[in-house]
């Protein structure tokens, strides 16, 4: 579990800050989508799933280590990468006891 380093979540959040506001600003225009409604629906589809599965993951990380993860929920459901990367970061201090 202690892959992660401060600096690269630290640069893994501050390039999705950036893709996120590059992303707001360019997705402004007025056209249509060109993706077809199946396609879109599909990618919807596989990111709620996988947004599930890292959610019971997490939950099965926080009983393994005696935390509560449902104050993390409302984050993930927000902002799931970053809420990840931070319970990861979270997880990996040292527990006292």
């Amino acid at each position: 579990m202690y892959v992660w380093s401060k600096k690269l979540v630290i640069g893994i959040l501050a390039g999705f800050v950036l893709l996120l506001g590059l992303f707001l600003i360019v997705g402004s225009g007025g056209e249509a989508s060109i993706l077809k409604t199946h396609t879109t629906r599909w990618i919807t589809l596989n990111y709620i799933g996988l947004v599930v599965w890292v959610f019971v993951w997490m939950i099965d990380q926080t009983r393994v280590r005696g935390r509560n993860v449902w104050v993390w929920l409302v984050p993930f459901l927000l902002a799931p990468l970053p809420t990840l990367m931070a319970l990861i970061l979270f997880l990996q201090r040292p527990m006292k006891g």
